[in-house]
């Protein structure tokens, strides 16, 4: 335990204390514990962790990954825990919930001492759901009629579970990652409040079955396609996860190369979105719009640091590299499957709707509507935020432009519906440059009208995005 902080190492240790302590009534002489109910649950408990620890079924129920994948939260099938809590004493559920914890699969070092971590952690949990749905008359409630009164005490046992794990979550977040004691628990609750009561649902049919003429091998065809889902829906959270984890990576190298548009993309996705809600479009395009927005200028890592950093005036040669970001963004993501219509955005976000634009000159209709939403979105934060070579122009006069220039370089639909959604939401104006945010209106050319470096917005950010 030498890699462990002091604090954390005396956590860990109140908390295998603590669980030895709720344990041992079980095997105290006298102790009327059900030993073959017990033994069953840990077992079947146990073999869920078996897919973590196998290749092949690692791969066939929850993964893609060459050494198979552990569930979420490893040791953690709480459908059996929950079964464990409203079947058993206290005592009883806490050693159910011990076998599977320490066989999981851990991937991080020291491995025995997260083992036991795991295991003090869901036997605390679990003698605490069960002391709970004793309160409320579980064992009772299970020998007779269970349903609907079973309710009761399951909800106890999943809330109480739920709080369990929560705070000792936090605690070692708080001592062991150096996590501030302020926000070591947020959000823990709320994000895993859910999902406790549906497992206690699953874990009270369970139980109620395991009580029934049918017996355990009834609870097992409930427990086995809840467990099977459970792989698949952290399958596609790890997929998820695996998802966000790209796109800010290649977010993080534009960034870096291109410091003057530093957070750029990710307020463009956030406005593409807006458009996209406005115009009616369903969840999973929003979702294509935002990876969309973020992502428009992943193609500035193809061109040469010394011309987007550039502070004066594009040279002729200079602007044809920039324009051609587009398609190197293109072919960046091209083999990035989950991206969809995204990829179309990002090499089309720079088509005018007049066919002037590039890289092919596409017009009106021919421009994916993906493409024709992140233009706007892209045009307006690169007009209302101040960088090295232009100063940020408020929202009403970046509106006023994208008006102006609606239905020659931009699609009126989209102008329109980002302009509902700045009167339903509002804007804040942000700083993508090395220097402090200074509001400016623009400035005057010889004839007193607004100066403009190419009579177009998308002139303002020179660099392509």
């Amino acid at each position: 335990m030498r890699r462990i902080p002091g604090p954390a190492r005396a956590y860990i240790l109140c908390a295998v204390v603590g669980a030895g302590a709720c344990a041992l009534p079980a095997v105290l002489p006298g102790a009327d514990t059900p030993w073959t109910t017990v033994a069953l649950l840990a077992g079947l408990h146990a073999l869920s962790e078996v897919p973590g620890r196998s290749p092949i079924l690692g791969r066939l129920l929850g993964g893609s990954t060459p050494v198979g994948s552990a569930p979420v939260g490893s040791g953690s099938f709480f459908p059996v825990l929950f079964a464990a809590a409203l079947l058993l004493p206290p005592a009883g559920a806490a050693l159910a919930a011990v076998p599977a914890a320490l066989l999981g699969r851990v991937d991080r070092r020291p491995a025995g001492v997260r083992r036991v971590w795991r295991a003090a952690r869901l036997a605390l949990a679990a003698g605490a759901a069960s002391a709970a749905a004793a309160l409320c008359g579980g064992p009772a409630v299970l020998a007779g009629p269970a349903l609907p009164y079973a309710l009761v005490p399951a909800g106890a046992a999943a809330l109480t579970c739920c709080l369990v794990v929560t705070a000792l979550d936090g605690g070692i977040l708080a001592t062991a990652e150096r996590i501030p004691v302020r926000t070591a628990w947020r959000g823990l609750l709320s994000g895993s409040l859910g999902p406790h009561l549906v497992h206690g649902l699953a874990g009270l049919t369970a139980a109620v079955l395991w009580r029934s003429p049918y017996g355990p091998p009834a609870a097992l065809l409930v427990l086995l396609p809840v467990y099977i889902s459970c792989r698949v829906f952290a399958r596609y959270h790890r997929e998820q996860g695996a998802h966000r984890s790209t796109i800010r990576a290649l977010v993080q190298a534009v960034d870096i190369k291109d410091r003057y548009t530093r957070g750029h993309s990710e307020r463009v996705g956030r406005a593409s979105v807006l458009i996209a809600r406005e115009l009616g479009m369903d969840e999973e395009r929003l979702e294509v719009l935002r990876f969309a927005g973020i992502l428009h200028d992943v193609g500035k890592l193809g061109v040469p640091t010394r011309v987007l950093r550039k502070d004066g005036p594009l040279t002729p040669e200079e602007r044809r590299v920039i324009e051609l970001h587009p398609e190197y963004g293109h072919e960046i993501v091209r083999g990035i499957g989950f991206l969809g219509e995204a990829r179309d955005a990002i090499l089309h976000h720079h088509e005018r709707l007049d066919g002037s634009g590039y890289p092919y000159g596409l017009a009106g209709r021919q421009i994916p509507e993906v493409a024709r939403v992140v233009a706007v979105a892209d045009a307006f934060d690169a007009m209302t935020s101040t960088r090295s070579y232009s100063r940020a122009r408020p929202v009403p006069a970046a509106v006023e432009e994208l008006k102006r220039c609606a239905g020659t370089q931009f699609d009126p639909r989209m102008v329109r519906a980002l302009v509902r959604a700045l009167e339903r939401h509002g804007w804040e104006a942000a700083v993508t440059a090395d220097e402090p945010a200074v509001p400016a209106q623009p400035s005057r050319g010889r004839g007193g009208t607004p100066a403009r470096q190419e009579a177009a917005p998308a002139a303002r950010h020179r660099q392509g995005g």
